[in-house]
């Protein structure tokens, strides 16, 4: 009998069976055993961890014609290293681990599928990474905008996107709530996405990470589009510390951190954090660190 590969993971058999999930409903939870592998057949799903002191972190979001759950296979008695659980509606096809490995050991167009998936997640593993070291909140919010609305994969981008909190936004843009919210009000401003209970992205938001700049429709007159405008991005008064050697820029000056008392060349003035709340006097403005992560709103009074 001629092996299907599509009909191999659309029906129940074997050691295949057939899942529907709801949102927030999980696949499987951290810690627990991985005996078998979930194909995602419709709906999108994400992964989180949970560290010993209970602080959760989303670390990645799974679409369809993904796998879950890979570790099943590396070995018996593995666990699950993350939490899997649907965003909408999904359906999946729960594959035990011995009937997944008989059949890539069988049917090599499975292998070649499974193969071309790891090598893919991996692939945005390295840059989901390169992301983080290296570009700042806003770019790396708009990236995953762009990633979840499916932009530059094959096929026709969808625009809207799965229905997402702020609060994992956040978790997995690696910055607070409330950063998030100021950078998805700009977007908005700008045009680069628009958002009424579901979010629409605009494939102008490519511009933050190409050209780190925005480009914002200009008015239409007599009917007829006049162009666009670049607008380089406003710092809005915010002083970030993007890694932890504690630098930043801020309107080309950097700012560095010089010892635990919470020192910093401004402009060859001094800025000292006078008390434990981190709060400061500078020139009238009060500096305010808002979180373990050194990330501070210079507010001008």
């Amino acid at each position: 009998m001629t092996f299907d590969l599509a009909t191999f993971l659309e029906e129940a058999g074997v050691g295949r069976r057939v899942v529907h999930l709801q949102p927030k409903q999980l696949f499987f939870m951290q810690g627990s055993p991985a005996d078998s592998i979930f194909y995602l057949r419709t709906g999108s799903a994400k992964l989180t961890v949970v560290s010993p002191d209970g602080k959760e972190a989303t670390v990645a979001l799974l679409s369809s014609g993904e796998f879950i759950g890979e570790e099943s296979l590396a070995s018996v008695g593995e666990l699950h290293l993350a939490t899997a659980s649907a965003i909408v509606v999904c359906t999946a096809l729960q594959i035990a681990r011995e009937e997944m490995i008989r059949v890539m050991f069988e049917e090599r167009s499975l292998s070649e599928m499974y193969m071309r998936f790891l090598l893919a997640r991996s692939m945005r593993t390295q840059a989901d990474l390169v992301d983080q070291l290296f570009n700042s909140s806003e770019r790396r919010l708009a990236r995953i905008l762009l990633l979840l609305a499916e932009f530059g994969e094959p096929g026709k981008p969808e625009p809207f996107i799965p229905p997402i909190t702020q609060e994992t936004l956040a978790e997995m843009v690696g910055t607070t709530r409330s950063r998030v919210s100021f950078f998805m009000n700009r977007f908005r401003k700008l045009g680069l996405i628009e958002y009424n209970g579901r979010i629409k992205v605009h494939r102008s938001l490519v511009n933050v990470i190409l050209h780190d700049h925005f480009t914002e429709q200009q008015p239409c007159v007599n009917g007829e589009v006049t162009g666009d405008s670049v607008q380089e991005p406003v710092h809005d008064g915010v002083i970030e510390m993007e890694d932890p050697r504690g630098k930043s820029q801020f309107d080309g000056v950097e700012i560095e951190m010089e010892d635990p008392r919470y020192k910093g060349q401004f402009n060859g003035v001094m800025v000292e954090m006078e008390d434990p709340r981190c709060k400061s006097s500078f020139h009238s403005a009060e500096t305010e660190m808002e979180d373990p992560r050194c990330k501070s709103p210079l507010r001008m009074w």
